[in-house]
């Protein structure tokens, strides 16, 4: 939503002045409607499958076309970290905005989310209200760290220093260990799961729930499960903890096949 309003106030201005009706009409989806597109929003690391979309090709036709970029990087904005990793978000750096969540794959303790403008100011020109009860310009201090006249609900807990903390702790080198091991054990499950005869690819819709229901009875895992489109349900296995080793994924496995021998 952020980057949403920040790019309706980059092409159209006079919209928080003059509300709505001064600026054409504006829609997301644009092919079947003909309006005037201003907006495209590209996914790295989507939620169920974590594919990645080609941002560079996005990004040349949003140049084209005058269109501003957004990068929904929340799952998939760690492997920047990695060396290895990063080249899947080959071209964020052309994005006009990016949405990032430091507590999915970084395992940064929960709320810790972030945006990030390529524009400076365009945050605060497009969300502050200049309230002089609140930002006075005569502060003893620079008021530019005054964050609140740039974000709609103006007071808010600095979520980002828990990540800050965090990379102080780690530091970049310990990040890009911690994503590229997370990456390895989802590669060595992958494997595991390709080479055992009990398993199939895709399952009866049912077992996956039930599976997963004995599992968190008797406490031994938790994992999600997801329906792929009209097929059956499948096991949707995030690796995002440091801690999990190739035991856990072998374990997981047998546990697995040990609670679906009986459905």
């Amino acid at each position: 939503m952020y980057s949403i309003m920040a790019a309706r106030y980059k092409y159209f201005p006079e919209v928080k002045t003059k509300g709505m009706a001064a600026v054409p009409k504006l829609v997301l989806f644009t092919s079947e409607h003909g309006y005037i597109p201003l907006y495209v929003n590209a996914t790295a690391g989507t939620t169920v499958y974590g594919a990645f979309d080609p941002i560079q090709e996005i990004a040349d036709i949003c140049e084209k076309y005058n269109l501003w970029l957004h990068v929904d990087a929340a799952w998939g904005g760690g492997l920047l970290m990695s060396q290895k990793h990063r080249h899947k978000l080959s071209g964020i750096e052309r994005a006009n905005s990016v949405t990032w969540n430091p507590h999915k794959m970084m395992g940064v303790l929960l709320q810790c989310s972030a945006i990030l403008v390529k524009e400076k100011g365009i945050l605060q020109g497009c969300n502050q209200m200049c309230a002089g009860y609140l930002f006075q310009p005569d502060k003893q201090y620079d008021v530019s760290y005054d964050t609140g006249d740039k974000a709609i609900q103006c007071g808010r807990h600095v979520d980002i220093f828990k990540f800050w903390l965090m990379w102080k702790a780690k530091g970049t080198v310990g990040f890009e260990n911690q994503i590229n091991k997370c990456l390895e054990l989802a590669e060595y499950l992958y494997a595991k799961i390709k080479n055992r005869e009990e398993f199939e690819m895709v399952f009866d819709g049912e077992v996956a729930p039930k599976i997963k229901a004995l599992m968190m009875e008797s406490g031994t895992t938790m994992v999600g499960y997801q329906p792929q489109g009209d097929k059956a349900n499948f096991f949707r296995m995030v690796i995002s903890n440091p801690a999990a080793t190739q035991s856990d994924i072998d374990f997981l496995i047998e546990e697995i096949e040990r609670l679906g021998q009986d459905l």
